[in-house]
């Protein structure tokens, strides 16, 4: 393994900022550098959310910077007490950078969490999907090489993600045209429905989703919100290791969601 390196703070985040073009989607998470720790930075710590179990955990891997997919402040700062208060008294006094990535990750070409969903599940022909406010789209569609089913791809799913599956297999049998938004994005089963999605796969699931999967003849598989948000900070963790020569560590810290 090459030797690791020492890179400056501002360098990852203007590299980050320009690579997730950060700055030119909208979002209500105030994505980018959200807290300011040392300069000088060895060792990235990746993870879904910002928590006080994912900082304590970044500590004791020897972390200077972490890059969160959920960062804490969303629609800006209300007020810095309770949790908050001490979040932000850990980080500065650990001296730790906290950066995140919200919608800028989801929705990525490369590096974003559908799209990694989509190079696991093996999809082809990629094309946007999933509308989103103003137009956004967070996910991708895209098609099969080969048939295959409900079943196989929860197989796969599980295997790839970690996490505990399940289904609603309302559609086809024969699976072929399929559809994925990462995290809570069962909103988009009317737009699977009208596309005539085979399977439509995201993270969380909400009761509603039953009816509307059924009566539109949708298969549909929840890796979980954690699980399927995972793959994007892995990929950006991979991404800088390779750039800068920095050493990351996927901090792994699930939810129940």
């Amino acid at each position: 393994m090459p030797k690791v390196l020492e890179t400056s703070r501002d360098k990852i985040v203007s590299f980050l900022n320009k690579t997730l073009r950060t700055s030119e989607i909208s979002d209500y998470s105030v994505n980018g550098l959200q807290v300011e720790g040392t300069a000088k930075i060895t060792k990235i710590g990746l993870a879904v959310d910002a928590s006080m179990e994912t900082y304590k955990l970044a500590q004791k891997n020897g972390c200077q910077m972490i890059i969160v997919h959920h960062g804490i402040i969303w629609d800006g700062i209300k007020s810095i007490t309770g949790p908050m208060h001490r979040q932000i008294e850990f980080l500065i006094k650990n001296n730790i950078n906290l950066y995140a990535s919200h919608l800028p990750l989801d929705i990525h070409p490369t590096l974003g969490n559908n799209a990694q969903i989509a190079k696991i599940l093996g999809l082809k022909n990629l094309q946007p999907f999933g509308i989103y406010k103003n137009g956004l789209l967070l996910g991708f569609e895209g098609c099969l090489p080969k048939a295959a089913t409900v079943k196989s791809i929860s197989e796969l799913v599980k295997k790839s993600f970690g996490g505990p599956v399940s289904s609603l297999p309302f559609g086809p049998q024969k699976i072929l045209r399929v559809a994925v938004v990462s995290g809570r994005g069962a909103a988009s089963i009317p737009e699977a429905v009208e596309k005539k999605i085979d399977l439509f796969v995201t993270g969380e699931s909400a009761h509603e989703n039953h009816h509307a999967a059924l009566e539109g003849n949708l298969n549909v598989i929840y890796g979980g919100h954690y699980h399927t948000e995972k793959p994007g900070v892995q990929a950006v963790g991979k991404f800088l290791c390779e750039k800068f020569n920095v050493e990351t560590v996927f901090l792994d810290v699930p939810t129940l969601v």
